[in-house]
């Protein structure tokens, strides 16, 4: 069990890294590297590169941005094996909706513990 939760966190750290390195050296904003990990994680899955990750890593693999997006494509592929091309619209948003909700919930429950204040 050590090896895994080792694993999971010289993965994800990597990934972490990976975006940090892109906050620091380039002029990139954060929210077009946000879009950007996640749409990596789709392409990756579509190729079917980023399911061997994640069996190798586990959630190391899965929590980080480009995991949302591997979480997106494999509902997708689900969804268009079952339902057929309707499960294209309808997956994504199947597979995710427990994290959509949690970022929701966590969300909104920050914004009652704080108090906004305007940018100086």
């Amino acid at each position: 069990m050590f090896e895994r939760c080792l694993l999971a966190f010289l993965v994800g750290g990597a990934i972490c890294l990976v975006g940090q390195i892109l906050i620091d050296y380039t002029k990139l904003t954060p929210a077009r590297i946000l879009v950007s990990f996640v749409v990596l994680g789709v392409a990756l899955t579509a190729v079917g590169a980023y399911e061997p990750l994640v069996r190798f890593a586990g959630c190391g693999a899965t929590v980080p941005l480009t995991g949302f997006g591997y979480s997106l494509a494999s509902g997708v592929e689900r969804a268009v094996a079952e339902k057929g091309l309707l499960g294209a619209l309808t997956g994504g948003l199947t597979a995710t909706a427990g994290g959509i909700t949690a970022a929701m919930l966590f969300g909104f429950l920050a914004s009652l513990c704080s108090r906004s204040r305007p940018k100086s």
